[in-house]
């Protein structure tokens, strides 16, 4: 390698080019990521917000949450700038070395053309020699040299044969690398600061940079929550399978979030020794006695008492407590999801009998019914109308008394004069902001869609096939049904009571026409639209719903290892939305006959159906045609779509009036597919998170074992409005499997067809030397 010369360069070319990529290498992205931005405020939407007390005080609380927010503007801009400025010097001097050590042209020097002769060569040497000669006034010693050098490159021979082949009047030059480093690193005085600098960044702060990180994600699950939280969820929802919203909420309260030693934000203050216990003796039912852990904590017995008082809407004190409840109320959500997804892996296992205790489907819905609570402060016997702004308990009883109106839509369907009316008590500005949050509440058209995919009849469901629940959510808002008084009602959930009795549904409210007139009188009274037993009850004893629940226990567990291998790959396709597990609930009538015997024999010849549906599967679909062939391959490629589409999935829909909740909120949704008979569910529910116009979610389970018709339910729930929750009746007709096919028409083999397949396979394919001619017909061995 001799010739080639390795030097620091920090005046060079070298070091200016990796500083200026180095540089633009950052300041373009970010540029476009940290930028400040001011939102664009649209005035539609202003005009369309709520200005009631509690969102204007929102509105102020969030544009308030971060004091330094316009320093941290102002620096981040001053930085940017400034990188900018060093990024144009950069390209200046860049610019300017390349154009110093461009090629070099001695006619271009001398001021003459190409081809000129040695006579106009020395005439121009020396005019120019006389302007820029260091000794004269106007001369120049760089340019004098670069003059002398042309002129030497056009009148000696030999350097004119190096220009005209090196480029180079000199002759080939040596190889020059560079190092963009400079030149001090290597001194020997500096070595040993840089070998502590070394040591410094490379040894001390990056170990502790990715330690941190490293120490605070494993303590995360992947929403956000804590891993101590999760596993106290799994504790507390596997000792109690059965768990009222009281309970639910004391869990809720014993997060780890709201400790201070799991979570920095936490702030202790020696006023809550004073605050918190004047706000225990305000809440009834707080249950602040109880010694069990964790719930008797500090931390807890705080968090519990401030998510009642938020719930019952009672103020508590600025600056401290408010502070508080602000910091609890934001991280439910997510602490709330992570409850749901733990009840369903807990009721998941159970099925696969990896756990005895099978939660029942009260205790996750009681869950999904937390989350518009807090988002509402409304609790759950408080009726939907007040999450209205301004809304009152008189004002409530008088739309009653007056116009019947019992729900968020039946006020919507009255006519304007009958809506002011029935606000009269309220002034035209509150009138204009209930009307508002009304109009921009939503109005789900909920439908759905039954079906065997992989069949070759989807129409049919088999016992033990795959059944394809598709539910379709069209999002409308309320403001559609303004004055029309012509548009149905939706139907709501019915909730299961304690002995697995299902309480029939009404409107969208929940509310029931009360068939039973004669009560007791000592009975405790219920409001009018609170859900009881009425039309639409199925009646029976407790010991017939504890035996239709341990009959499907058994079904779904049977059934579990039968599915698991076929929805592999649908829940792969669908992320994760059905639940093989959850197989097969009770049905709602007993088929007559000698039914016991007809189960007893289908559960021995279980492991053989099943072979045999797989095999006439195989068969049909070997005999499928172009046609059925386009129809598999157009269902195929919108199995990728909508897994395309679920992987991109956002969580942008549409905001939530929520004046007690700090932050903007977005309309979620949960559906699943349950049986309220035997209180099981049968699919994980499905969060759906991006529904602004319209949404398809597939749920899938698994057909029952035994022929019949099943009553199922698919439920539709919101996380952050009341009302809202809707079902639709699912009804399986089960058909048993089709019988194994013993005869075949393409196994009948008569002897002469096997004859002539015979000669046909001595035929040889290829053509022998005896068939140039005559046709001699086929040869045979000698």
């Amino acid at each position: 390698m001799g010739g080639q010369k390795f030097q620091y360069d920090e005046s060079g070319g070298t070091f200016f080019y990796f500083i200026l990529s180095f540089l633009a290498l950052i300041l373009i992205p970010a540029t476009f990521y940290f930028w400040p931005r001011k939102k664009k405020e649209d005035p539609i939407s202003k005009r369309e917000n709520c200005n009631c007390e509690g969102c204007r005080k929102k509105r102020a609380t969030m544009e308030h949450s971060d004091p330094y927010k316009g320093a941290k503007e102002l620096l981040v801009k001053l930085g940017i700038v400034a990188g900018w400025a060093l990024l144009a010097f950069l390209t200046y001097k860049v610019s300017q070395f390349d154009y110093e050590m461009s090629n070099f042209d001695p006619y271009e020097i001398l001021g003459v053309p190409l081809g000129s002769a040695q006579k106009d060569i020395k005439k121009a040497y020396r005019t120019l020699s006389v302007i820029l000669h260091p000794d004269k006034e106007t001369g120049d010693e760089k340019a004098f040299m670069k003059l002398t050098k042309a002129y030497q490159a056009l009148t000696d021979d030999e350097a004119r044969k190096n220009w005209e082949k090196y480029g180079n009047p000199d002759g080939p030059g040596a190889t020059s690398f560079g190092i963009a480093l400079p030149s001090w690193i290597v001194e020997k005085e500096n070595s040993v600061w840089v070998l502590g600098l070394y040591a410094l960044v490379f040894m001390v702060a990056l170990p502790i940079v990715v330690g941190t990180w490293w120490y605070r994600s494993i303590r995360y699950s992947g929403d956000k929550v804590l891993l101590d939280t999760t596993n106290m969820y799994w504790y507390f929802f596997h000792k109690t399978p059965q768990m009222a919203v009281k309970r639910v909420i004391m869990i809720l309260a014993a997060s780890f979030e709201f400790d201070k030693r799991h979570n920095n934000q936490v702030i202790e203050r020696q006023s809550d020794n004073e605050e918190v216990p004047s706000l225990i003796r305000q809440l009834p039912n707080l249950n602040e006695k109880c010694k069990e852990l964790p719930f008797s904590r500090g931390y807890s017995l705080k968090a519990r008492a401030i998510l009642h008082a938020h719930l019952s809407r009672i103020p508590v004190k600025e600056n401290t407590l408010e502070i508080d409840r602000q910091l609890i109320v934001r991280k439910c959500p997510y602490l709330i999801q992570e409850m749901v997804s733990c009840v369903s892996h807990l009721i998941m296992l159970a099925y696969a009998r990896k756990i005895q205790r099978l939660p029942t489907i009260e205790t996750i819905e009681n869950c999904m019914k937390l989350s518009p609570m807090i988002m509402q402060g409304l609790w759950e016997f408080k009726h939907p109308l007040l999450q209205l702004p301004h809304m009152t308990e008189d004002i409530r009883q008088y739309m009653l008394k007056k116009f019947n109106v019992r729900n968020l839509q039946q006020l919507a369907q009255l006519k304007p004069e009958q809506s002011r009316t029935a606000l009269r008590n309220l002034t035209d500005e509150q009138y204009d902001n209930v009307m508002k949050v009304l109009g921009r509440m939503p109005l789900i058209d909920f439908n759905m869609k039954c079906e065997v995919v992989d069949d070759e009849n989807s129409n049919v469901v088999t016992a033990g096939a795959i059944v394809t629940v598709t539910v379709e959510l069209v999002r409308r808002s309320m403001s559609e049904l303004f004055g029309d008084a012509t548009a149905k009602e939706k139907q709501g959930i019915a909730e299961s009571n304690e002995n697995g009795d299902v309480e029939g549904a009404g409107d969208a409210d929940g509310e029931l026409e009360v068939t039973d007139e004669k009560q007791d009188p000592k009975a405790k009274k219920q409001p009018a639209w609170q859900p009881k037993a009425g039309k639409g009850v199925y009646k029976g004893k407790s010991k017939t719903a504890q035996k239709n629940r341990r009959i499907a226990a058994a079904a779904a567990a049977a059934a579990a290892a039968t599915a698991a291998k076929k929805e592999t790959e649908s829940v792969a396709a669908t992320g994760g939305t059905g639940s093989a597990a959850a197989a097969t609930a009770s049905k709602e009538g007993q088929p007559a006959g000698g039914e016991k015997e007809k189960r007893k024999k289908a559960a021995g010849q279980d492991d053989q159906d099943s072979d045999a549906d797989d095999d006439v599967e195989e068969n049909d679909a070997s005999d499928a045609g172009g046609a059925d062939d386009d129809d598999e391959w157009e269902k195929f490629q919108q199995k990728i779509n909508k897994r395309e589409k679920l992987e991109g999935r956002s969580k942008v829909s549409h905001p939530v009036h929520c004046p007690l909740f700090p932050e903007e909120k977005h309309e979620y949704w949960w559906t699943y597919i349950c049986d309220r008979k035997s209180r099981t569910l049968l699919t994980v529910p499905y969060h759906v998170t991006n529904l602004i116009h319209r949404e398809e979610v597939q749920l899938k389970f698994t057909a029952p074992r035994w022929a019949g018709v099943y009553v199922f339910t698919v439920c539709l729930r919101s996380d952050s409005y009341f009302g809202m929750d809707q079902q639709l009746e699912l009804k399986l007709d089960v058909k048993d499997p089709a019988a194994i096919p013993t005869e075949h028409p393409q196994w009948d083999i008569s002897e002469s067809e096997s004859d002539h397949n015979e000669m046909q396979a001595n035929d040889s394919e290829f053509t022998t030397d005896s068939s140039d001619g005559e046709d001699d017909g086929p040869t045979k061995k000698d």
